[in-house]
């Protein structure tokens, strides 16, 4: 049976919960870093004697916990696995609204959450992965909110349009290493996917904001009262089909709607 491992960022409610119950299989090791534990994933991990680590992490804390990460990667036999995927799927909204509205302190975590810890864990997985035999796979969960601009989401916006073309550079970076090498199979596939509107505590967050500094409110209660948000279960299933693609990678930016 082929082996499998997984990093997964956020896995403890929402997508990445959703996700990470469906990437449990008896030939995956995984791994979810997240603030807090999942409350059912170890007992569904056991279940389906699938090699299960969490790990409550503050994500805002990038060089610490990507050091950690990377440490425990290169624990492994480079040959033992047939698929690595990093999911980078944590990310939080600061106050919606303005973004002079937020603290400091607010700013920044949001950023090193949504940006930094991406960009950071993903040089690490490249760089600990790199002699490995295993076909390489980032995932970037991205958002339709760092493709168009919207009033009173800068920061979420700023971070998810930093994520688009960090992974359209890395696309890059991989094509031109493996080009150099002669070897094009050993170049990582990056992609930052859109996953389109879910129903998720996010967006209960956006329609709850202040309209005064979030204009585009009205457009977020529409949407779930004419029933147009997908369940993160089902858009999980959708992601995880587009991860397995044989052409994963063909497009470092998409949007599942799209594809």
């Amino acid at each position: 049976m082929p082996q499998r491992l997984v990093i997964l960022t956020g896995a403890s409610r929402g997508l990445g919960a959703a996700l990470a119950e469906q990437l449990l299989t008896a030939s995956t090791v995984m791994l979810c870093l997240s603030r807090g534990r999942h409350p059912t994933l170890a007992a569904r991990a056991s279940a389906a004697q699938a090699q299960l680590e969490e790990w409550p992490r503050d994500l805002a804390d990038s060089v610490t916990v990507t050091d950690e990460v990377e440490a425990w990667l290169r624990t492994f036999d480079a040959q033992r696995f047939d698929e690595a995927v990093l999911i980078n799927n944590a990310g939080v909204i600061s106050t919606v609204g303005p973004s002079d509205g937020c603290t400091s302190a607010e700013l920044a975590r949001a950023l090193r959450v949504g940006l930094e810890v991406t960009i950071v864990l993903t040089a690490a997985f490249l760089r600990a992965t790199g002699g490995w035999r295993a076909d390489r796979r980032v995932l970037n969960i991205s958002s339709g909110l760092g493709r168009r601009a919207m009033a009173g989401s800068a920061v979420y916006g700023a971070a998810k349009a930093g994520m688009d073309h960090y992974s359209r550079v890395v696309a890059l970076d991989e094509a031109h290493r493996a080009e150099t090498a002669g070897d094009k199979s050993r170049a990582a596939r990056i992609v930052s996917l859109a996953p389109g509107v879910i129903d998720t505590d996010m967006q209960a967050q956006l329609r709850g904001a202040d309209g005064a500094g979030f204009p585009s409110k009205t457009y977020f209660e529409q949407q779930h009262a004419q029933g147009q948000l997908v369940s993160a279960e089902d858009t999980a299933s959708r992601i995880l089909a587009y991860l397995a693609r044989d052409d994963f990678g063909s497009h470092p930016v998409a949007d599942i709607r799209l594809v």
